[in-house]
């Protein structure tokens, strides 16, 4: 049985965008990337599996059960290729959902994404994960980011109303202990994701302190790839108009066609 899910809706248009956020986060962290990709475009932020309205059960916030559930939401929407954006844990889950149906992926926009590579800063996670208070949370985020981001208050405020819900904090805990054990993470091979047709962009800080810039190197060779100077694991919050027009570029660019084959000319 899959888990229910919460989604914000925003906007209308012929294209569809979906916000998935990362770990210890909620759908209300995209406000301002929203803003900056409004009007036009039909925009859909999930709670993630295990996170703020979409909390329903425990075994709720693994990767792979997080991307079955958010396709079957989309097929359930009668959605056609939809572009998609993770960032962080989210990133992982948008991965494995472009994986599992390349067909319903129009571009694949990645933001520090978990999963490329084992290393990942665990006790900065696990601290976050048991953060109750505003300005432990504050903190948290702030540990999290470029040495000149101040977390924005309305990212604060949401984070300490979604800890708020019975059991949430229970469950961050315990799914951060799960999710950084040994202060490694799961990996996804690189010959899967060269494996991906569609456009892919994978935007990532230069000083993300949770998952190292270097996980960015050795991509394969039709992903593109855009540092920020200065700017850390939060990009969403760091850097909400530079994500959203990183987006929008993706949205326009094409996929890598497939390659003909032996013996039979392109056309």
């Amino acid at each position: 049985m899959l888990p229910s899910l919460s989604v914000a809706e925003h906007g209308a248009g012929s294209k569809t965008i979906v916000l998935l956020h990362g770990f210890g986060s909620c759908h209300e962290i995209w406000r301002d990337v929203i803003s900056a990709l409004l009007p036009g475009v039909r925009v859909l932020a999930y709670d993630l599996p295990g996170h703020g309205n979409s909390l329903v059960r425990d075994g709720n916030g693994g990767a792979k059960p997080a991307a079955r559930a958010i396709l079957a939401d989309l097929a359930d929407r009668r959605l056609g290729k939809v572009h998609l954006v993770g960032h962080s844990m989210g990133g992982a889950i948008a991965t494995l959902m472009a994986l599992a149906d390349p067909e319903r992926v129009a571009s694949l926009t990645l933001l520090a994404p978990g999963g490329f590579g084992p290393e990942i800063n665990g006790p900065l996670l696990r601290r976050f994960a048991a953060a109750a208070d505003r300005n432990e949370i504050g903190a948290c985020l702030a540990a999290m980011s470029g040495p000149r981001c101040v977390p924005p208050s309305h990212v604060v405020d949401a984070l300490f109303r979604m800890r708020a819900a019975p059991r949430q904090l229970q469950w961050l805990v315990e799914a951060a202990a799960v999710m950084t054990k040994d202060d490694r993470q799961g990996v996804i091979p690189r010959e899967q994701l060269a494996a991906l047709k569609m456009a892919v962009l994978v935007v990532w800080g230069t000083d993300d302190p949770v998952l190292p810039v270097h996980q960015a190197e050795g991509l394969p060779s039709h992903f593109h790839l855009h540092h920020v100077l200065e700017a850390g694991h939060m990009l969403v919050e760091e850097a909400p108009d530079l994500i959203a027009e990183a987006v929008r570029r993706n949205m326009r660019r094409r996929g890598r066609s497939r390659r003909p084959a032996l013996g039979v000319a392109a056309s």
